[in-house]
């Protein structure tokens, strides 16, 4: 049975929407739940020690951590919660993750990577630079002949990448600029395919899951990947980095690094029975919230009710930016133009044509006027970015309107009615 999301009873859990202002900036941090400022006001004032001592508090401490690991191992679908590893952001879990990688790593190695966010490249390039390694760019290609800006990855054009030497292959699940969902168990089944034909040793896969954790359910376990990472502040919650290592790689891939690279099971053991704590409560409301958005409190029926609404949402928005009178102005949008289920309510743009603009100042008329938020930029996906044709340009980039499941189709009818106005 399918289940609609109650749109209002979610805006209701973010204290930050009740003040009327329109956020429309999401893909660079959502909202946060008044839960979730609850957890770290009273983690803050009454467990706020250094982890895995054997006095109370820092044994309750410790315990609520943990509980987080419990949850993180739910959201990704991972089998263990030592496959759970915290971090400060997705780009330092994935530079420590690379750095604990490195030992591994023999010169001729070689690595593939997209032009997307550079949490799931920089560090990968790096590493290749350091060990002597041979980094390949799987590039995206337009979809439709009459948009250069049309880009999506497409998996026969990762194949003919692939050698006997290749080691690492890294991509996104959920694009941050195209707003494309990747279909990540088929190409890594793909990928894997070809790999093994090609007489490859050891393949290892790395997904960028910052833009796609927030509106799809992710299932590391069926992608049958080895790492992938995302942001709590992306998914209503504090800024923090989950990153997922398959256990077999943990054991036989990563080493340590200055500090012991292990999940937070083993760098804080708790003795059972401990001084007089039990886990009662998580450092993270995520799944707590998540599951209060359907009547049936399951997981995959949030996804799908979220998945409906920000389908609606991105069809309004794809909609007016691809009607004919705004394709003769200029717009092109930027990434996949048909809005459907496999298409995230992240949506890019630029202004061509005979009176391009400048996408900064599309951008300013929306900081002039006030009350909401877009962004214009690269948004890190610095290599993507430059592969556009003009005008975009590495210093303007795109304007990017970034919707989640708490945005409204009123909200997305205000955004076009500031467009209508800057394109007439």
């Amino acid at each position: 049975m399918a289940h609609t999301l109650d749109v209002e009873f979610a805006r209701s859990q973010f204290p930050s929407l009740k003040s009327g202002y329109l956020f429309a900036d999401n893909a660079g941090g959502s909202q946060v739940t008044q839960a979730s400022i609850d957890l770290i006001s009273d983690y803050l004032a009454n467990t706020n020690v250094q982890l895995g001592a054997d006095y109370s508090v820092s044994v309750a401490s410790t315990q609520r951590v943990l509980s987080a690991a419990e949850e993180t191992r739910k959201l990704f679908g991972a089998a263990s919660t030592d496959e759970i590893i915290f971090g400060p952001s997705s780009t330092a879990n994935m530079e420590n993750l690379a750095r604990g990688l490195e030992p591994d790593i023999k010169e001729g190695d070689e690595f593939i990577v997209t032009g997307e966010h550079e949490a799931n490249g920089g560090p990968w390039k790096k590493l290749a630079a350091r060990r002597g390694g041979v980094l390949k760019y799987w590039h995206s290609s337009p979809t439709n002949p009459n948009n250069p800006y049309s880009l999506s990855l497409k998996v026969e054009e990762v194949l003919p990448l692939i050698t006997s030497k290749t080691r690492l292959v890294a991509f996104t699940a959920g694009s941050n600029i195209l707003g494309s969902i990747v279909p990540v168990q088929e190409f890594t089944k793909a990928i894997r395919a070809d790999a093994a034909a090609k007489g490859v040793k050891k393949l290892e896969v790395s997904i960028d899951c910052v833009g796609y954790a927030p509106h799809r359910r992710m299932d590391v376990k069926a992608w049958d990947i080895d790492f992938a990472v995302f942001s709590y502040y992306k998914v209503y919650a504090p800024h923090a980095s989950a990153l997922y290592v398959r256990a077999p790689a943990l054991a036989d891939s990563v080493t340590s690094i200055a500090h012991h690279f292990l999940p937070a099971q083993h760098a804080y053991k708790l003795q059972p029975g401990g001084p007089g704590y039990e886990i009662v409560y998580s450092t993270t409301s995520v799944i707590p919230y998540l599951l209060s958005l359907t009547p049936a409190s399951d997981l995959g029926a949030t996804f799908d009710a979220i998945e409906a609404h920000e389908t609606k949402l991105a069809t309004a928005l794809l909609k007016y930016l691809t009607a004919p009178e705004q394709y003769a102005r200029g717009i092109r949008v930027v990434g996949v133009e048909e809005p459907s289920t496999d298409r995230l309510p992240t949506v890019s743009f630029v202004v061509a044509g005979d009176r391009p603009m400048r996408s900064k100042d599309v951008v300013k008329v929306f900081d002039e006027r006030g009350g909401m938020g877009i962004r214009w930029g690269h948004f890190y996906a610095y290599t993507l970015i430059c592969q556009l044709p003009p005008p975009a340009r590495d210093d303007d980039g795109v304007v990017r309107v970034s919707l989640v499941h708490y945005n409204t189709l009123e909200e997305v009818d205000k955004i076009i009615g500031v467009f209508k106005e800057i394109f007439a």
